[in-house]
């Protein structure tokens, strides 16, 4: 891939740093496998304010890197005394203590002062065709307007509030008026069911809820004051909801409902901003435990805004004018990070995408690209996947030269997506960056950019630690994993400034899950493999590592080898347990709907895993399906599909996150019939 260079503003930020701390050179005798250096760079003829250079500062010198981006990157009430505090072996966290600002004031004051006029959001409707362009000056006063609606309503400072709408610039203004007044917002996805929504709502004691009468996605109405109004009959803590209109739709209003669009309307479009300590909570965010009980994690101010911005600006190498395309929903960190956050505190115009990739058609992401112009496009590789199912005329159909950067998130994305979106979305002239980062790390952490002018680019690979992010690798015993060519659980041993902070409500929980499986490193949950030349590889989850007669191997690696097949868009490996191996690969695949000889291809893909891999590696059985369980923000669920093969089928939990649970009996139809041929041919 023909890498670009980081771009000259980029180039002057970093050159700019190395001044600014009053550096004239670091020590740079490091390990050479941490994340201080790019692989294959001599540490001693880094240069000042080089990449290696900053990279070994981040990672020795903390409070020198960060101090001055913090400094001159937000705008501050009052200056902080301390850089950073924090101890991973109690899961002590602190940033810019001292500090005080207001992120809404970084998001929109700073810029409505200098601009007022330019575009903040691109509202990209559910309708292609209908965008709606909110500039920072209207951004603030709605914001306002609607801080003001919620302090008349009773709430303040420290109160929670729940956010349950769909992608839309009034969805972003009640995150933005939360964060102006003090109160901590957490955002549930607005395809949660009542009792998740619910338990949310109780979990994390909010005062109000802000909703829509309904939602729309794909062509079809989504109920959400229903949901909604489920919910909160058993939410003893909500005073209010306020409920705006995305349709004209009359909805019944109760005692607790409140027209959000009439009060707003009565409130003045300024609003004081509350001066904020860096390290008071900013918002929660639920993800789901290994236990199934969702956690509260605790993102703050300073810490994370800084975190976000700069993420934003040096992994995707935004540029002033540029348009920013994440893709995301609000209601997850990515939403969070880079459609809002990130792109909002660099005065960026970022776009709202309410739709979804298919709808009208497969061209829908692409069109999208054309008529907005976007710059950075930054999306899930499910979704890519999907589309590669349609075929490449969905694609060159429209103009794609605005774009300059592609990125994918939330899961390792596999070669034929990477080299399909690479070759055919970006005319093999587009940076592609493989992001790796997690709800809780509020931000990218590994990915091919920032880097050296011209640095390499490998597909399917996250390669490079960001600023600050110092990985390590374990074997099972906890020893630190020297050398290249290896692979382990992936810790990260020093904190930085975007990380959670806790587990609302239960801190040792956050201990436990993060910091307690490696003492004085923070446990990714991951694992990873670093090649030799010093790259980072995502493998998946370490409970989706399966061994094979002693063999570990991340279910990643075979779905990675089997997805390569022209013939196989998606598929999802898990892991059950065998009588003599101890444990063997089960594998669900997905086909391309012109294939008519499904053995042939099952007898190929078990034939590429074993050439890939190893012949310990093809999974045992493999069954064809329509499609995965996937929940809206296009995870595949693969506890599901490990209870449906493990005789549990009746016991599946919570399914409520599932985009259409109409799937899983299709699944359970088509393995009962597989059980079936087996036992016949038996």
């Amino acid at each position: 891939m023909a890498a670009r260079s980081l771009g000259s503003g980029v180039g002057r930020l970093l050159r700019g740093l190395q001044g600014r701390s009053g550096q004239s050179g670091w020590s740079l005798s490091v390990s050479r496998w941490t994340a201080t250096r790019l692989p294959g760079c001599v540490p001693a003829a880094a240069q000042p304010g080089s990449y290696p250079a900053l990279s070994a500062q981040a990672a020795q010198e903390p409070a020198a890197f960060w101090g001055p981006l913090a400094r001159d990157t937000l705008v501050w009430d009052t200056p902080y005394h301390t850089v950073w505090d924090c101890d991973f072996r109690t899961g002590k966290i602190g940033w810019f203590l001292g500090g005080q600002l207001n992120v809404s004031v970084n998001c929109l004051d700073q810029h409505v002062q200098k601009s007022p006029e330019t575009i903040a959001l691109i509202w990209e409707r559910d309708e292609p065709g209908t965008e709606v362009r909110i500039t920072y000056r209207e951004l603030l006063e709605t914001t306002c307007r609607l801080a003001n609606t919620l302090k008349r309503h009773g709430v303040h400072r420290g109160d929670r509030v729940a956010i349950y709408m769909p992608v839309s610039p009034l969805a972003v203004a009640a995150m933005l008026a939360c964060a102006r007044i003090g109160a901590i917002h957490t955002v549930v996805f607005a395809g949660f069911s009542a009792e998740s929504l619910a338990g949310r709502i109780n979990d994390a004691k909010c005062k109000a809820v802000i909703t829509f009468n309904q939602g729309l996605r794909g062509g079809r109405v989504v109920e959400l004051k229903k949901i909604v109004d489920e919910a909160v009959k058993s939410c003893p803590t909500v005073q209010h909801v306020l409920v705006a209109h995305r349709t004209d739709t009359k909805v019944p209003m109760g005692s607790l409902d409140i027209p959000l669009e009439q009060e707003m309307a009565k409130e003045a479009p300024v609003c004081t901003p509350e001066s904020m300590s860096s390290e008071d909570m900013l918002f929660m965010l639920y993800t789901s435990g290994s236990t199934g009980t969702p956690k509260g994690l605790v993102h703050t101010q300073a810490g994370y805004l800084l975190y976000a911005a700069m993420t934003h600006k040096l992994v995707f190498d935004y540029q002033p004018g540029d348009v920013f395309g994440c893709v995301a929903d609000i209601g997850w960190i990515t939403g969070h990070s880079y459609v809002v956050y990130g792109p909002l505190c660099n005065g960026a115009t970022t776009v709202l995408f309410e739709s979804t990739p298919v709808y009208p058609d497969a061209g829908r992401y692409w069109e999208t690209v054309q008529r907005l112009k976007i710059n950075q496009f930054y999306g899930a590789p499910t979704a890519v996947r999907l589309l590669l199912k349609y075929g490449d005329a969905w694609v060159k159909k429209y103009d794609r030269s605005s774009l300059r950067t592609l990125g994918s998130v939330g899961e390792p994305i596999n070669h034929e997506a990477w080299e399909w979106l690479h070759k055919v979305v970006g005319d093999g002239r587009c940076t592609l960056v493989d992001t790796w980062w997690q709800t809780e790390t509020g931000g990218i952490c590994i990915a091919p950019r920032p880097s050296e002018d011209g640095a390499e680019i490998l597909p399917g690979m996250a390669m490079r630690p960001f600023f600050g992010i110092v990985p390590v690798l374990m074997d099972e015993k906890g020893n630190v994993l020297e050398g290249g060519d290896v692979s382990g659980a992936l810790c990260i041993s020093q904190a930085w400034p975007g990380m959670a902070r806790t587990i609302y409500g239960d801190h040792q929980r956050f201990v436990d899950a993060y910091f307690r499986a490696y003492p004085g490193y923070y446990f990714t949950g991951d694992g990873a493999h670093r090649t030799e030349g010093g790259y980072y590889q995502i493998t998946g989850r370490m409970d989706d590592v399966i061994n094979i007669s002693g063999h570990r191997l991340g279910t990643a690696e075979i779905e990675d080898a089997m997805a390569d097949h022209p013939a196989v868009p998606e598929t999802a490996v898990i892991g059950y347990p065998h009588d003599i191996k101890g444990e063997a690969a089960f594998a669900f695949i997905v086909l391309k709907d012109n294939i008519s000889d499904e053995n042939m291809v099952v007898n190929e893909l078990k034939l590429s895993v074993a050439t890939k891999i190893a012949k310990y590696a093809v999974p045992d059985q493999i069954l064809v399906v329509k499609r995965l369980p996937k929940t809206r923000s296009g995870k595949v669920m693969r506890r599901l599909l490990r209870k449906i093969i493990t005789s549990r089928g009746q016991d599946l939990g919570d399914t409520t996150t599932l985009e259409d649970p109409s799937v899983i009996t299709e699944i359970l139809s088509a393995f009962q019939k597989y059980e079936e041929q087996r036992a016949a041919t038996n």
